[in-house]
């Protein structure tokens, strides 16, 4: 049997969560692996950085300095750069598409079954196309360069843009 607590806090970690679900002997680390946590990683304003590219709808390019570890979303919206990112960062759209160079498509893992899935929705959809809530900043993305597509699909509201917690 299933049971759930009343209130489960993040923070209070996985003995927490261990006590209070029957997991079915489900290690819970691995129960923990599927939840998307809105918003992305928490990055330190310390954390190294990278020279990354963003070429914005209109062709004007954006150089900015990206935070290792925290995903491309994260990174458009610290800078302002008109990335939606509807769902807050959870895989639950398309609107945070973006299109890679591909050189750093092949270098990336394979996205997921989910991310594929909200891909198929995106506009302008090319053989080199991710999602940029799924992506983290490494040091191999120096110079890297990542193109937003002129257009998105928004099936939430046309013209709600969500703000960053």
């Amino acid at each position: 049997m299933l049971r759930f607590p009343l209130q489960i806090g993040y923070k209070r970690g996985l003995s927490a969560l261990s006590n209070s679900f029957d997991l079915m002997g489900r290690n819970p680390a691995k129960v923990m692996a599927a939840v998307r946590w809105h918003g992305g990683p928490s990055i330190s304003k310390d954390a190294p950085t990278v020279n990354v590219v963003f070429i914005q709808p209109d062709g004007t390019e954006k150089k900015i300095h990206a935070r290792v570890g925290e995903n491309l979303l994260q990174t458009a919206h610290r800078h302002d750069l008109d990335l939606e990112g509807a769902c807050e960062g959870v895989c639950a759209c398309s609107t945070c598409h973006l299109i890679l160079t591909p050189e750093l498509y092949d270098d990336l893992p394979e996205p997921s079954e989910d991310e594929e899935d909200m891909l198929d929705m995106a506009f302008g959809l090319c053989d080199t196309s991710r999602l940029g809530c799924q992506i983290n900043v490494t040091e191999e993305m120096e110079g890297a360069v990542f193109e937003m597509p002129k257009a998105t699909r928004n099936f939430y509201v046309d013209g709600h843009v969500p703000k960053p917690h």
